[in-house]
């Protein structure tokens, strides 16, 4: 009987989800454009500022700053804290759940490459008064948080 309750136990600790933690990193052009790319997931056809996963013992700042030069080969520097969102849209669609800290970028310099076109499908610049209908739910209340002058909002 111990022995059933342990695997059940152990098997119940396996089964426990818990959020990861992600980075996006809002860049504006001269023009006050702010540079996306179209993604192939998890939804195709979604745009996203540059972004991704913080991995095991990186800051924030480290992981937004390898996230960009990785998707775009730009280098950013003087980031700002603009937004921290809890992005659950795609718990049911694939599992994902994530809270995620939004920077701008004050200074980027280099020049803009597609380096993931698994991921990828393009990078374009967008004003701010004209974003695509489709966009990322981390990517898109980063900009709802910028525009408000909020960095959280439930």
């Amino acid at each position: 009987m111990l022995r059933n309750n342990t695997k059940l136990i152990k098997n119940s600790m396996v089964e426990k989800k818990y959020p990861r933690v992600g980075v996006g990193v809002m860049i504006e052009n001269e023009k006050g454009e702010v540079l996306m790319g179209s993604r192939f997931a998890p939804i195709i056809g979604e745009w996203c500022c540059p972004g991704g996963s913080l991995e095991f013992g990186e800051s924030a700042l480290m992981a937004a700053k390898r996230e960009v030069k990785e998707e775009t080969d730009l280098d950013v520097s003087q980031l700002e804290l603009i937004s921290v969102i809890e992005e659950k849209r795609y718990i049911k669609i694939n599992g994902r759940h994530y809270l995620v800290v939004g920077f701008k970028a004050g200074k980027y310099s280099g020049e803009l490459k597609l380096t993931e076109p698994d991921k990828f499908k393009e990078w374009r610049w967008f004003s701010l008064d004209n974003l695509p209908d489709k966009m990322l739910e981390a990517t898109e209340l980063m900009i709802k948080n910028y525009k408000a002058g909020k960095i959280y909002q439930s």
